[in-house]
């Protein structure tokens, strides 16, 4: 198909306002010292100027350029990506509410042997994200403790905050409702269960490697003591996992999480059932941005494909992709990671830096025989590896403020990153070469 490539430059205007309103604002106020810098102007809002811009540059009518927009936000893919969130964010309000959240956490100290903290708070953290399916909320539940640790032990605070990092991220790859692993699988067009098989060769190796890293650097000794906690507020975490890992569909899954959580809590924790409404509509609530968000980022997309960009792009990066490699896929799939890669570290948002570069690297992964496991797994652990390397991330800054040191500190003690970095890359060019049969 021949493209206008002045007509598919000019459509990736948008996205460069939306990445330079964003970012530039973020920095912006960061260097000025306002706190919570990149979440005074959110991403849901700093992209309406460029779908503003996108409709301009449009050269059909205003009606058609809307079509686009409506048509974009509608799509298949972002739709059922909504549902998910949604129901992800109801099953995280309930089990809080119902006190999983803790019951969890503690449940994970009982397990820290004396002398360990390091390791053991990495092992909780990841444990714990792998459960929750999310980064920020693993990072908000355990801080407060992580700081009390180090506190107790005399552990540097950046380095408990690495292991923190680095546990959260863990979880943020890998989980079945991470909503990276929903955006992955969801614009890769492949199953939960066969991403996460794929998904486990990268993270499981990395993980050793960084647990013997952190065990290498404790040096405290000081005993944890966890406060009383029911087993049963376990329970909804651990079957949302079996289940979901078994291959069950993700919307029943998360449907039997909520229901789960909520009947636990009426008979174990006294949870009043009349409240069930309310915390689902606040669990609703939480995922009002990233839901309003990856629409619009739906509609840009559209724009952007409809009038070349994304073709243009691709035929440059797959361009560039040959010339480093002409023999199997390797640099494809190089070519997939750093797209996202890149992206992330411009939008600052893991999960929307797969939805932008998603349909980009399905045909990317179609054309050169990557199987959609593969790429969905590169896709997602490439936008979590740059995530965990953002100081102005959601992840670092909540670091820093609970920690009292800079984002720089938290990210640079980032070891399992690092080491999930380097296990990606070894296993694209050293391991077997991924290929539909």
């Amino acid at each position: 198909m021949t493209i206008n490539n002045r007509a598919a430059k000019r459509s990736l205007l948008p996205i460069l306002l939306f990445i330079s309103l964003f970012l530039g604002t973020g920095l912006t106020l960061q260097f000025i010292g306002v706190d919570h810098p990149f979440q005074q102007l959110p991403g849901q809002v700093a992209i309406i100027p460029a779908l503003l811009l996108a409709v301009m540059l449009n050269p059909k009518p205003l009606g058609d350029s809307i079509s686009v927009l409506i048509k974009g936000a509608g799509n298949d893919n972002i739709i059922t990506m909504c549902f998910i969130f949604l129901l992800a964010g109801a099953f995280s309000s309930v089990a809080t509410a119902t006190g999983g959240v803790d019951a969890v956490v503690n449940a994970g100290l009982m397990l820290v042997p004396s002398g360990y903290i390091l390791p053991g708070l990495f092992v909780i953290a990841a444990l714990i994200s792998l459960a929750m399916g999310t980064s920020v909320g693993t990072i908000a539940a355990l801080a407060p403790i992580a700081l009390g640790f180090a506190e107790q032990t005399g552990t540097g605070e950046p380095l408990i905050a690495g292991a923190l990092l680095g546990g959260a991220m863990f979880g943020d790859n890998l989980s079945i409702i991470s909503d990276t692993t929903i955006a992955s699988t969801r614009t890769q067009e492949v199953g939960m269960k066969d991403k996460f098989w794929e998904n486990v060769k990268f993270a499981l190796p990395a993980f050793i490697v960084t647990v013997l890293v952190f065990g290498f650097l404790a040096t405290d000794s000081a005993p944890i003591t966890p406060e009383a906690f029911s087993w049963a507020a376990t329970l909804p975490y651990l079957a949302i996992l079996v289940l979901a890992v078994s291959g069950m569909n993700v919307f029943i899954v998360l449907l039997l999480g909520i229901v789960m959580a909520a009947l636990q809590g009426v008979v174990f924790t006294g949870y009043e059932l009349s409240a069930l409404g309310t915390d689902i509509a606040s669990g609703f609530a939480d995922m009002q941005g990233i839901f309003v968000l990856a629409m619009f980022v739906g509609s840009l997309g559209e724009f952007i494909k409809q009038q070349g960009g994304l073709q243009w792009i691709s035929e440059h990066v797959n361009r560039l992709a040959e010339k480093v490699s002409r023999t199997g896929n390797r640099a494809q799939q190089m070519a997939i990671g750093m797209l996202v890669f890149i992206t992330d570290y411009c939008i600052a948002n893991n999960v929307v830096s797969i939805v932008v570069t998603g349909d980009l690297s399905r045909n990317l992964a179609q054309k050169h025989d990557i199987t959609p496991k593969r790429s969905a797994t590169v896709l997602d652990t490439f936008a979590c590896i740059a995530q965990g390397f953002l100081p102005y991330g959601n992840q670092a800054l909540l670091l820093s403020g609970t920690f009292a040191i800079s984002p720089w500190e938290a990210v640079t003690r980032n070891y399992f990153g690092a080491v999930l970095l380097l296990v990606t890359i070894a296993i694209i060019f050293v391991g077997k070469s991924s290929q539909n049969s």
